[in-house]
């Protein structure tokens, strides 16, 4: 799949507008600095397509992006921000989880993890609840410049430990390198290919 075209359509506080995303969609989640502002760009090859900060937990939106004029990508507010107050957490984990278990346009949820690290809490609470939800997944290991190939071996086999998943069924990917974002792409068109093309 090549994207052609792709453009910041709104950002959404409300979780009844939610329901008014009428093409098929494809959700990125994971905690704050994961980087998921920079694999939107990557992926769509624009450089501030979605804004990045050097200041975790700067989406606080649902921000979402229309793609070749078919489908979305849906870029979720980052969750365990420490200096979010616990209301505005619970308001962003409100709008999460709304909309997607009520979602009926949603493809797929790409989960964010941070090669460097461990998998916290959050992204355990995250996955178990799409697990439970039945909400297809694919799990993402961004910033892979970040680490030497022994290194990376050997934390890709942690995480594809601690998120009970093969190793095998991890995209491990650079936005920076832009390396494995192909294969981010195929996924994609193979689950619109199923039902939408």
């Amino acid at each position: 799949m090549i994207i052609k075209n792709a453009k910041f359509l709104t950002s959404i506080a409300n979780v009844d507008k939610l329901g008014q995303l009428d093409l098929p969609q494809f959700a990125f989640v994971g905690r704050s600095n994961v980087g998921k502002s920079s694999l939107l760009n990557a992926l769509t090859n624009r450089k501030s397509l979605a804004k990045t900060s050097s200041t975790p937990g700067r989406t606080r939106l649902v921000n979402v992006f229309e793609i070749n004029s078919s489908f979305y990508f849906v870029d979720l507010p980052g969750y365990g921000f420490a200096k979010a107050s616990k209301s505005e957490q619970a308001g962003w984990q409100k709008l999460i989880g709304t909309y997607l278990e009520n979602s009926k346009n949603l493809k797929l949820v790409f989960v964010l993890l941070d090669c460097r690290h461990d998998i916290t809490e959050k992204d355990e609470q995250m996955l178990e609840y799409l697990y439970t939800y039945q909400i297809p997944f694919q799990i993402i290991v961004t910033k892979t410049d970040k680490l030497n190939k022994s290194e990376l071996r050997k934390n890709l086999q942690i995480l594809a430990t601690q998120t009970k998943v093969g190793l095998g069924d991890i995209i491990a990917v650079s936005s920076t390198k832009k390396t494995n974002l192909d294969a981010i792409l195929k996924l994609i068109k193979e689950k619109l290919t199923k039902e939408e093309l």
